[in-house]
């Protein structure tokens, strides 16, 4: 899948004129891309244009115009697009009240390393997590992760041939599965591989 380039931005200006329907464009377009996985976990699976929403939103916010800023942000942006055998997703542990969160958190570390999904009977994808910076340690886990699921050869074919998408968690504490993800998730996912 194609990264994110400077040419492939809107100036401020253009954003501005563009935002409210971009904005909805992307919300709709988010709906196939997400995934929830029990009560309390959601995956978000990025690419380029979840992306390209996220840039233009941090370039407005932060006002930045400047060649340097923009390289920054595209460098910080750009590693969750898929690269045409992965997917990419934002992970996020979600409890509502502050002290709840806080105690689970302490109780589902390692979390982000028993999320799975499965191609049909074949073997589970397991994701590499946090790739950018460690955001667990023995005490505690994070409420949000990033993780890459890499598929192999046969795992895409078997999608391109119409074979279901199962999504899971197996941590001790929380264990969810999804049979099937939903035909409307699966096929968004497909678009991301070559």
């Amino acid at each position: 899948m194609e990264k994110l380039t400077r040419e492939s931005l809107y100036s401020l200006e253009q954003y501005a004129g563009l935002r409210e329907q971009f904005r909805d464009e992307v919300m709709a377009h988010k709906r196939n891309r997400r995934l929830p996985l029990g009560t309390n976990a959601t995956l978000y699976f990025e690419d380029h244009k979840t992306m390209q929403y996220q840039v233009q939103e941090m370039l407005r916010i932060e006002r930045i115009f400047e060649a340097e800023g923009i390289r920054e942000e595209l460098d910080a942006y750009n590693p969750l697009i898929p690269d045409g055998s992965n997917w990419k997703a934002t992970f996020m542990v979600e409890f509502p009240e502050i002290e709840e969160r806080k105690a689970m958190l302490t109780r589902l570390v390692g979390i982000e390393n028993k999320v799975w999904l499965q191609v049909g009977d074949l073997e589970l994808i397991r994701p590499i997590a946090d790739e950018d910076l460690e955001r667990s340690d023995d005490e505690k886990t994070s409420a949000v992760h990033f993780l890459r699921f890499e598929l192999s050869p046969e795992q895409v074919q078997a999608l391109k041939d119409d074979a279901p998408l199962a999504a899971g968690i197996d941590h001790d504490i929380y264990q969810v599965e999804i049979r099937p993800v939903a035909e409307n998730i699966r096929f968004a996912l497909l678009q991301d591989l070559d």
